[in-house]
């Protein structure tokens, strides 16, 4: 299906087209929530504006969906295999648009506390949840795919807080003997990089995870099969992240870099890179991971390396506590608002 078809086909069907825009909705959320995880730490540091770095996120978040999407698809297959919504069309594609509305809710609700929750495990919890009511069961989950999730938040979380400690040791000891004055304005270029990498690979990992709604939104109205995803499901979720980023994030910056931790510039370097690495090594595997988890636990490691006493751990809890409620969380409210629609439409 081309998009034009992919349009006229939208446009068509009134309960495909509201289906596509709540997912469609989730990627413009997670691409406003998530940016400050890729520009936080260059902000607080004082590296570049706000403005400059909100551009740089929505360019890098672009190129990553893209880049990353042509050559490794493994996570749309993950998101795709998780759940089964069954053979009936029209209640596979009302569960759907309901899973899509929890995800929504559970996003705004966080971003409005300014709390740096994962819309990528709020999506997957959306789905089971919906799923669950839909079949009236858990026999529509693949527990095996869903290991991959949970894989993913275990990995994600150790290696972002490791390598975060391991790479600020490193340049704490290979700049020992050199001016700060000289290394902050050697890190105030570098950071600007890593930045852009960590959001390359936001969008890398993201993008992945909505091209894979719809094709399960397309699947479900029996036009084309999940095989295989199209580039422009991959182009039209990438665009769509782009503008929700391009709209900023400043509580959640404050959470993630200013109020845990007070990061200079060689940090925030660390910081950048380390979930820029971790990003990568989840979405070679396949793995859909949380762009914020990695980040955080990232900055967390990074601050650990100079003093644990240098992070804010009652900040750092609040966060952890939304970590573990996300998935039952947004799972029971998908599993509702499922079980209202599908009893009104």
């Amino acid at each position: 299906m081309s998009f034009w078809e992919f349009a006229k086909f939208t446009i068509s069907d009134f309960s495909v087209f509201l289906t596509v825009v709540m997912t469609l909705s989730v990627a413009f959320v997670n691409g406003w929530t998530d940016a400050p995880n890729a520009i936080a730490s260059c902000v607080v540091t004082g590296t570049v504006g706000i403005r400059q770095a909100v551009l740089l996120a929505s360019v890098s978040d672009f190129c990553g969906s893209l880049v990353m999407g042509v050559f490794s698809s493994k996570v749309i297959k993950t998101v795709i295999n998780i759940a089964d919504f069954g053979s009936d069309g029209k209640l596979a594609l009302v569960s759907l648009c309901a899973a899509m509305s929890a995800v929504v809710i559970w996003a705004t609700a966080a971003w409005a506390f300014g709390i740096p929750t994962s819309e990528s495990h709020a999506l997957i919890a959306g789905l089971t949840g919906a799923s669950v009511a839909v079949s009236g069961g858990f026999e529509g989950i693949d527990l095996s795919e869903c290991a991959k999730v949970f894989y993913g938040l275990i990995l994600s979380t150790a290696m972002g807080f490791i390598f975060g400690f391991l790479f600020s040791k490193l340049i704490i000891y290979i700049f020992k003997n050199i001016k700060k004055s000289k290394a902050d304005q050697l890190f105030k270029h570098s950071q600007i990089a890593s930045a852009v990498l960590m959001a390359f690979m936001h969008g890398a990992q993201d993008s992945q995870k909505f091209a894979a709604v719809l094709m399960l939104v397309l699947s479900a109205s029996g036009k084309v099969s999940t095989e295989k995803s199209p580039l422009w499901a991959l182009i039209l979720c990438s665009l769509i992240i782009a503008l929700g980023t391009a709209t900023g994030g400043g509580r959640i910056i404050k959470s993630v870099g200013m109020d845990m931790i007070k990061l200079r510039k060689d940090q925030g370097f660390a910081s950048d890179l380390s979930g820029a690495v971790c990003l990568f090594i989840s979405t070679l595997f396949g793995l859909p991971v949380s762009t914020t988890h990695t980040k955080t636990s990232a900055v967390m490691g990074v601050g650990v390396a100079r003093s644990p006493k240098s992070v804010d751990w009652s900040v750092a809890g609040e966060i952890i506590s939304a970590w573990i409620f996300t998935f039952p969380g947004c799972c029971l409210l998908s599993w509702g608002i499922a079980c209202i629609y599908l009893k009104v439409f």
